[in-house]
């Protein structure tokens, strides 16, 4: 009998493509043969996946994008690649089949429902994707990164966490030191869209602060590239230390030496917070799809251990006054911090793979 077979389909975003890439190395290391099924666009991610990760592209479509004629040959794509992969898994087959979302992942997961493998899907955030959404109901398992998460009557929602990078576990649960009469860390996130609220109204929450408290603060700042030099220019006439950069390549050593993170509520940034246990105040992106940003920071704001503001109320004496209510009060922030830790996921794929194997057992049993 050969090693077990398990098919990932999954989309060509970040956020689909990483819990994909920490599931195939799980599995590969547990003997398993692992195949990533993809469209040519999400072929372009596939550089992080281990060398022995099978790679093949099924056509797909998506109705939301392009124009008519695109809208028009959508139908078709999808359903050649639903042909292809039925093609395939009746020739191969899978002994379970996961998606992760993204209309990438249609062609394998609407083979396998037709030919009734086993199979699951993970979402990563709070609100179901579109694809994730159509297929909730079709599945054995909805592994669900965010908890809780918003499913259909009848899908069966399973938390797992979302997996995080290697860095961040090496920083899990790392020691918080709570605010005192001494520097403190805060660290801005802006996420992959819509930081620029957080330039235009973070600085000027940060210089609003009690003198004291203010002159006791180094700022990390995520900024886009065409906001940084004003961002740099504000602090730097306010008197205050900040390190602005549209990227930072050790952002798990930056929250661990937090005091307060101010951030999106992406589902890794939330993954990230709760998984190394610091205080947050979150600032959901109201344009994401499903307001599943809020969504994803319910979690962490049910538990205590962050502050939501929404977009439509976020101000500078707003966020000043929340920030101040932090770092003015280490007992509560304290306590932020191990509420946070407790709604946190390190052993996220571990998780996932325990589903994966009962899958398998049930299929072979």
């Amino acid at each position: 009998m050969g090693n077990p077979y398990l098919l990932i389909a999954a989309g060509g975003t970040g956020g689909h493509m990483f819990p994909a890439q920490a599931l195939a190395e799980a599995m590969l290391n547990k003997g398993w043969r692992v195949r990533l099924s993809t469209d040519p666009r999400g072929a372009r991610y596939t550089g992080g996946f281990p060398q022995s990760t099978e790679i093949v592209e099924a056509s797909s479509a998506t109705f939301a994008r392009g124009g008519m004629a695109a809208k028009a040959l959508a139908g078709p794509k999808i359903a050649a690649g639903v042909t292809g992969m039925v093609v395939q898994m009746t020739r191969e087959k899978p002994d379970v089949v996961v998606g992760f979302g993204g209309y990438p992942s249609i062609p394998a997961l609407g083979a396998a429902t037709l030919l009734k493998i086993p199979r699951m899907i993970h979402e990563q955030n709070g609100v179901l994707g579109r694809v994730n959404q159509l297929f909730a109901t079709r599945v054995a398992h909805v592994a669900c990164g965010v908890w809780p998460t918003d499913l259909p009557e009848g899908a069966r929602g399973t938390h797992t966490g979302n997996p995080v990078r290697a860095a961040v576990l090496e920083r899990a649960g790392a020691g918080y030191i709570p605010p005192g009469d001494y520097p403190m860390s805060v660290l801005v996130m802006g996420g992959s869209q819509g930081a620029r609220i957080l330039s235009d109204v973070v600085p000027g929450a940060i210089a609003a602060l009690p003198d004291v408290l203010r002159g006791q603060i180094r700022v990390s700042h995520q900024a886009r590239d065409e906001d940084a030099e004003r961002v740099i220019a504000f602090y730097d006439d306010h008197g205050i230390r900040a390190d602005v950069q549209p990227f930072f390549d050790d952002v798990p050593r930056r929250m661990s030496d937090a005091q307060l993170v101010i951030s999106r509520s992406g589902a890794s940034s939330v993954a990230d917070i709760s998984v190394i246990g610091r205080p947050s105040i979150l600032i959901p992106f109201a344009a994401a799809a499903g307001d599943h940003q809020t969504a994803n920071a319910r979690g962490l704001v049910q538990a205590d251990g962050a502050i939501m503001i929404p977009e439509n109320a976020l101000d500078v004496s707003t966020l000043s006054a929340q920030i101040t209510a932090v770092l003015t009060n280490p007992e509560a922030a304290q306590k932020m911090a191990q509420a946070a830790l407790s709604v946190g996921a390190p052993d996220a794929t571990e998780r996932l793979v325990a589903l994966v194997e009962q899958l398998a057992r049930k299929e072979t049993t």
